[in-house]
């Protein structure tokens, strides 16, 4: 069967894998732009169908509004594909601001992510994405990841979300099946992306439309066959796929939180280097280096 097709209420058609590219750094832990900008061209050239600046891999919680605003214009000029930029934060105030820069930056969609650290029902929910989806002419994306925001959405929720004008997709993040199985089997208007690597096979089964995909920022070309498989009909390939996806996964979680992927991007023969990670947040060692390498080289990726 081909791959599923983007909700209809989304402008975009967005569809394929989209990498939630890094914000690197430099030496000095600074905002590295330029290093920025290059790894958003490698995933493209790698066939990436679109990418999602400020997310989880970007870091967005570590940077300042202006770094924020700064990394939406480096990458928006760096790629000709779709730019859905990340732009949440805890207060509705700072998110719309967020979203009417990205908007007169050149961003073609924004996801906006579940306000966190405060409880959030319901109606505080809608309040939010319809206060962002009247401030912006872009199609906006749900970011639901309640492992990390602390907020889930329900069913009934996201109806209501469904039903605000400009709402045109949901990244889901929440690894709940049954949860983004009957979101989607609900919501035909919406577009879905599966937001997890163990989840990419099992998220176009369930009419995911694309994948946002960690995996896809080391290696794209990986990410991406599994997507073309599937579209191409050929499930049992695109299976065989999820499964080294899965090694990569495992390999890529050695060691600190996220420090996998920057990691794995200096072992490859790259021609930017992304930097590390801003602290809080940790590095690899010498030690889990070589061992990621190993790894990697043993799975044939490098």
């Amino acid at each position: 069967m081909p791959a599923p097709n983007p909700g209809t209420a989304d402008p975009l058609d967005l569809r394929g894998v989209v990498p939630p590219t890094v914000t690197a750094f430099d030496a000095d832990g600074a905002v590295d732009h330029d290093a920025t900008a290059a790894h958003a061209r490698f995933v493209v050239d790698g066939g990436a169908n679109g990418v999602f600046p400020l997310g989880t891999n970007g870091e967005f919680p570590l940077l300042t509004g202006d770094e924020r605003r700064a990394v939406v214009e480096t990458v928006t000029d760096a790629v000709d594909v779709p730019v859905i930029a990340g732009v949440g934060a805890p207060s509705t105030r700072e998110t719309v601001a967020n979203a009417t820069h990205a908007e007169a930056t050149g961003a073609d969609g924004v996801v906006v992510v579940t306000p966190y650290y405060y409880p959030l029902d319901g109606d505080a929910a809608v309040r939010h994405y319809r206060a962002v989806a009247d401030a912006v002419d872009l199609p906006v994306y749900v970011y639901h990841i309640p492992s990390k925001t602390g907020n889930d959405l329900s069913l009934s929720t996201l109806d209501r979300l469904a039903a605000i004008d400009g709402v045109a997709g949901v990244k889901d993040s929440s690894k709940d099946v049954p949860w983004l199985a009957q979101a989607v089997d609900v919501h035909p208007e919406l577009t879905f992306l599966a937001g997890s690597d163990s989840l990419l096979f099992a998220g176009l089964e369930i009419g995911c439309a694309g994948m946002v995909s960690a995996v896809a920022n080391v290696f794209p070309e990986l990410v991406v066959d599994l997507y073309d498989a599937y579209a191409d009909g050929n499930e049992a390939e695109a299976n065989r796929l999820q499964s080294r996806v899965f090694d990569v996964r495992s390999a890529l979680k050695r060691g600190p939180y996220m420090a996998g992927v920057k990691t794995a991007l200096s072992l490859r023969d790259l021609d930017f280097d992304a930097g590390g990670l801003r602290a809080p947040l940790r590095s690899m060692d010498d030690d889990g280096r070589a061992a990621l390498r190993t790894e990697l080289a043993e799975l044939g990726l490098l």
